[in-house]
């Protein structure tokens, strides 16, 4: 008999057949005639009453949370049941015995009284086993359909997906938050961007993207920041500061609208409100680093102009706008030496950032430096060697173009569509400044 998903269950297509499951015990309850196993597979949950006359009762008597198993019988409607449907188990096989009691639910059973076991940093140490939960799941399954969308939307887009390195020789954001590391006999970096080398690509494919990971030894503790995460970042040729807004409104609006077509019952799960999700829709609003100073101040805070904006900025600026949005044209003294500068106005780059509710900014790009003279100025101005970046200015000796690109965390994409409390939920195996392990 052929293993049956227990999704295709609970959506009512095996009903009074019999079916054959197989996955792990994730809850049990034990009465004098009846023992509730509720199953798990990757689709659901189900639950599967033993009773006391089957032959299958002695090895459900033996089955511990979150051992393996196999199981056989038919499938019933009860709305008393999670889910509306059950499989009244007529055959059960333990695949691997799990030890007990499992470390998540020690002393739960009994008591039904959350202890140690269920705080944020107990779980956290053992992340290996939290993967497990069925929140846990239900937020990889998002992330797997946001990944396969933003694929989607760039194909659609005619660009092309390329590989950058990890291993970098130079810095792209700032030396201060470099990982520096021991390449055979010389110094190398894991990278902050690949940025600088998907401009390399743009001279031949005009339009290329990548989904890699990024690091960062950032020293913050906040709940966006990880020292490692994926980074969705694009560059395109013969294109300017307009072209850029728009492919990120459309990237960010593709990805919502098919999210929530897909993930209905993720979100549901979850809690996570879809309705924000279907609100986005371009153009999005946009306002100068000037005007967002302007309104900082009026809301107290102390920001003076020419300074970056921390997130507790940023997120009272997102808050009052409750939606996706962009600041744009921030001063060139915090932006790196690769933006592009206005002629006219030569203390101004063109940058902008995309912010959203609780996180602040989800994306910074802009227009790069495409003049080789005005490139070189720029890098000597923040004390960079130029023969560290002699290949990146071939780039302007060689057919140079206007170009512009920009980078998009996806796990604060996550953070911020599914409503989490922190970042480090987004991802399967979180590295922050205390968090390593496993």
């Amino acid at each position: 008999m052929d293993y049956v998903p227990i999704r295709e269950i609970l959506y009512g297509k095996h009903e009074d057949e019999k079916v054959a499951i197989r996955g792990w015990v994730y809850r049990k309850r034990e009465g004098k005639q009846t023992i509730f196993l509720v199953m798990r597979d990757a689709t659901g949950v189900i639950q599967c009453p033993v009773k006391k006359e089957s032959q299958a009762w002695h090895e459900a008597e033996k089955a511990t949370i979150e051992s393996s198993a196999t199981l056989a019988g038919s499938v019933k409607k009860d709305e008393r049941a999670p889910g509306g449907y059950e499989v009244s188990v007529e055959e059960l096989s333990i695949v691997g015995l799990a030890d007990a009691p499992f470390p998540i639910t020690k002393g739960r059973d009994k008591t039904g009284e959350k202890g140690e076991e269920d705080s944020e940093d107990f779980l956290r140490n053992i992340r290996h086993l939290w993967l497990r939960s069925r929140n846990m799941s239900l937020v990889m399954k998002v992330r797997s359909e946001v990944l396969k969308f933003t694929h989607e939307f760039f194909e659609k887009e005619k660009f092309t997906q390329v590989s950058p390195p990890m291993f970098i020789t130079s810095a792209c954001e700032g030396g201060s938050t470099l990982f520096g590391l021991k390449y055979f006999d010389q110094s190398m970096y894991l990278t902050q961007s690949a940025q600088l080398y998907l401009e390399i690509l743009i001279y031949s494919l005009e339009r290329v993207y990548c989904v890699a990971p990024s690091f960062r030894a950032e020293k913050s503790r906040t709940i966006r920041h990880l020292t490692e995460y994926w980074h969705i970042e694009a560059e395109q040729a013969f294109a300017d500061m307009n072209d850029l807004i728009r492919l990120e409104e459309e990237l960010l609006t593709y990805v919502c609208q098919r999210t929530v077509e897909t993930c209905k019952q993720e979100f549901e799960e979850l809690g996570a409100d879809m309705k924000k999700l279907l609100l986005v829709k371009p153009p999005f609003p946009r306002i100068t680093y000037t005007e967002a100073i302007e309104k900082l101040n009026a809301k107290g805070f102390k920001t003076k102009w020419g300074g970056d904006l921390g997130y507790e900025e940023e997120k009272a600026l997102a808050d009052e706008f409750g939606k996706p949005f962009f600041i744009y044209d921030y001063p060139k003294q915090i932006k790196a030496f690769y933006c592009k500068i206005y002629r006219d106005k030569p203390e101004i780059a063109m940058s902008t950032d995309m912010l959203v509710p609780r996180i602040g900014e989800l994306s910074t790009g802009g227009a790069r430096e495409d003049d080789k003279e005005q490139l070189i100025a720029r890098m000597r101005e923040q004390g960079l060697k130029e023969e560290d970046y002699d290949w990146y200015i071939d780039l302007r000796r060689y057919g140079t173009v206007p170009h512009m690109g920009f980078g998009m965390g996806l796990e604060r994409l996550l953070t911020w569509m599914l409503d989490l409390d922190n970042i480090i939920d987004a991802i399967p195996f979180p590295r922050t400044t205390r968090r390593f392990y496993p």
